[in-house]
């Protein structure tokens, strides 16, 4: 499936405000961090929906999920991460997160 453009993408928001904010997330963030060999896309999308999740996140998580699945990372798998953060992060941020990603999905829908 070709990449489609991530509607919820937080830095594509914010861009035309503050460029150099936008300048500086696509060089040092997606043009560093996330291109390093040590973890894969995949793994880093996990680690970083994991994270928002915990942090209760949520305008950041819409875009990351978005990624995730672009990132091979399948929808049982982030029900299985939002459902055992569920005991790590509390329910309520994994209700959240669960209802966003519901959201994500079904906008995904083939």
């Amino acid at each position: 499936m070709a990449a489609r453009s991530n509607p919820y993408s937080t830095i594509n928001q914010v861009r035309d405000v503050f460029p150099k904010l936008g300048e500086l997330t696509d060089k040092l963030l997606f043009g560093d961090v996330w291109e390093r060999k040590q973890l894969s896309k995949r793994d880093r999308s996990l680690i970083t929906v994991a994270a928002l999740v915990a942090l209760y996140r949520p305008d950041q998580l819409r875009g990351h999920l978005w990624r995730a699945l672009e990132n091979g990372v399948t929808r049982e798998e982030i029900g299985e991460v939002i459902t055992h953060l569920a005991f790590y992060a509390g329910w309520p941020n994994a209700g959240t997160a669960a209802l966003i990603a519901k959201e994500v999905f079904e906008e995904r829908k083939p």
